[in-house]
């Protein structure tokens, strides 16, 4: 057996209860659906609409909030981004174990780095990580910039020394929204390059929450994930 780490003394120890077992008892398939977007393009409101969706039809999810983790597992990390990257990490292993247990495991995080969203990926057998990005909408794009803008010139404000009654309270509101290291304004987000799913508007207009679940769900179907076969022999 293999040892991990620097340690000596650790080994995997196997389940009598495997996978396949779990799959069968729950009657669908373990996955992750990992949902990545810029903060504010509706990734909370499409898992806990996927996850309702999924309860209706008798089948077992659990949501990872990114915002809900910071309140514990990931409590002791920032924004810089090595934090970013073991949040993510610490993330995924969860993930990973949740889907082991047949469950679908529903990750909503903005996850802005395409290496770290790889790297959970790399975690799972392929097929089971489910790479599902909402697109921002147009409106998204003009608040993104119009703050883009606020936090340059308060920037340039406070580098020339410029002093006005308003400065104060410029720095006082804005610092107070826009933190260093905000995802889409002065740090990066990479999006995915080849995901399984991409919701965007349809007609210019957004997709009702419903009909963003629904579009997760048929993916789900379509491969599978939503009854367990056991015909297939699969151990996916």
């Amino acid at each position: 057996m293999s040892t991990m780490g620097n340690s000596t003394n650790i080994f995997w120890q196997e389940s009598p209860i495997g996978k396949l077992e779990r799959q069968k008892l729950l009657n669908q398939k373990g996955c992750v659906v990992w949902i990545t977007g810029l903060s504010g393009s509706g990734k909370s409101t499409l898992a806990c609409s996927l996850s309702r969706e999924l309860y209706t039809r008798g089948k077992l999810s659990y949501i990872l909030d990114g915002d809900n983790l910071r309140h514990g597992l990931n409590k002791d990390l920032g924004f810089k981004a090595d934090d970013r990257t073991e949040n993510i990490r610490r993330v995924g292993e969860v993930a990973k174990l949740f889907a082991d247990t047949g469950l679908i495991c529903i990750a909503s995080l903005i996850s802005p780095y395409r290496k770290d969203r790889d790297a959970c990926r790399a975690m799972l057998p392929d097929a089971n990580f489910i790479e599902a990005r909402l697109l921002e909408d147009g409106l998204h794009e003009h608040v993104r910039q119009e703050i883009q803008k606020a936090f340059t010139s308060l920037h340039v404000l406070e580098r020339l020394k410029i002093f006005s009654p308003y400065l104060d309270l410029i720095s006082l509101h804005s610092r107070s929204y826009i933190q260093p290291g905000f995802t889409g304004i002065d740090d990066p987000y990479e999006p995915p390059l080849n995901c399984e799913i991409e919701i965007q508007q349809k007609d210019g207009d957004c997709p009702t929450p419903g009909a963003m679940a629904g579009e997760v769900v048929s993916y789900l179907e379509e491969k599978g994930w939503d009854v367990y076969q056991q015909a297939s022999g699969s151990n996916m």
